[in-house]
């Protein structure tokens, strides 16, 4: 009797402890490291992040430096590429590598920024109207249906024009205008949650509206804000592309990535890697960040398998 509880005992002890459940976080990181997606997207995105940080010690010329003798160079796998110049030269001779590792810079700078002020507008906007209700969410809402009538580009390309373009009004423009999506998601994941029982208790026992807000509705809708942030911060850096490429974003000798495409276009047809590498740039940086956004969405997806 004893031979058979003893042979019995420690499957059945192994089988309870296979069965017995993962920690949250544990769960989370296995739902993370198993989107591909995900993982593909958040290396390639700390790939450029690192090298945009260490921009000063990784670019091998100073990215302003000029010399008319060394314009035009090819890129090293061409037969007359130089490995001085691993990536070749533009047309002032400046080194296309050094110009390739800041341009990063400006890119995420423009990306990260927009975002934020984006962000804070559209998330305020959408709390408020979320959760209030009644007349605040009919204005709320009629300024979203006004924003979203408005296209951005066009209205970006007007104000830019008027104001004269830098990266200091880049950043305050595109933080203006990309707010709707923010706005439309906060209101309609607060709409969703200020009747929950955890709100209906806060109130219970005295908390103020700030506090309920704060504390108690922003971090429950946080997970989709991320969502939202990753792509606005892709379609902010596209904007300021296209702005650089028609002459009223980022202004030269700033290195970015629109503006080295703008730059290369007269040359486009005799030396196609001056629009090619900058732009394999900005659609890598774009298409790391969206992975990073649909991974999010996908792990944080309350019937997400991964």
């Amino acid at each position: 009797m004893s031979t058979t509880s003893t042979s019995v005992l420690p499957p059945v002890a192994a089988l309870h402890s296979a069965l017995k459940p993962l920690p949250p976080w544990r769960r989370k990181l296995r739902r993370l490291l198993g989107h591909r997606g995900l993982v593909l997207g958040a290396a390639m995105l700390a790939v450029i992040v690192l090298a945009a940080i260490f921009a000063p010690l990784l670019a091998p010329h100073d990215p302003f430096n000029q010399d008319v003798s060394q314009r035009l160079i090819p890129p090293v796998w061409n037969s007359a590429g130089s490995w001085e110049h691993v990536l070749g030269t533009d047309k002032l001779g400046r080194d296309y590598l050094s110009r390739l590792i800041f341009g990063a810079r400006v890119s995420l700078i423009i990306g990260c920024a927009a975002a934020l002020i984006s962000g804070l507008i559209g998330t305020t906007l959408g709390v408020l109207a979320g959760y209030f209700g009644g007349r605040v969410d009919a204005f709320i809402s009629y300024l979203i249906t006004t924003r979203l009538s408005m296209p951005v580009v066009l209205v970006a390309l007007a104000m830019a024009s008027l104001v004269g373009g830098s990266l200091k009004v880049v950043i305050i423009l595109l933080g203006l205008l990309l707010w709707d999506r923010f706005a439309v998601v906060t209101r309609s994941a607060t709409q969703q949650l200020r009747d929950a029982e955890f709100i209906a208790a806060a109130k219970a026992v005295g908390a103020s509206t700030p506090y309920i807000l704060v504390r108690e509705i922003l971090p429950n809708i946080m997970s989709a804000l991320i969502v939202v942030i990753t792509l606005e911060m892709a379609h902010a850096i596209l904007l300021e592309a296209t702005l650089s490429f028609l002459g009223l974003g980022v202004q030269p000798p700033t290195p970015s990535w629109g503006l080295m495409v703008s730059e290369g276009k007269s040359y486009m047809f005799f030396k196609p890697w001056v629009i090619v590498i900058p732009g394999v740039a900005l659609a890598s940086l774009v298409l790391a960040i969206n992975l990073v956004g649909d991974g999010l969405r996908d792990v944080n997806a309350p019937d997400g398998r991964n």
